[in-house]
């Protein structure tokens, strides 16, 4: 088991948007916590987007969203 992340997918992670709802077009790190916390109780989305969200909800617990704002300032997108 790898417990470093996989720099590829902290840089998706930083730059992915909510594809839709009431927090369409945010970026997860700008979701609030207690959204991400309603999916937990009620049910991640299938597939990439509930695993990205999953992981946004554990950065977010342990206080490390400072980490996924600096990939995004160090990492940009256009």
């Amino acid at each position: 088991m790898n417990i470093y992340p996989d720099k590829k997918q902290l840089i998706e992670l930083a730059h992915y948007k909510m594809p839709f709802g009431k927090f369409k077009n945010r970026y997860l790190v700008d979701l609030p916590e207690p959204y991400l916390v309603w999916f937990n109780q009620k049910g991640f989305p299938d597939g990439k987007l509930g695993n990205l969200l999953k992981a946004m909800l554990e950065i977010k617990i342990n206080g490390l969203e400072g980490l996924i704002r600096k990939i995004q300032k160090d990492f940009p997108r256009d």
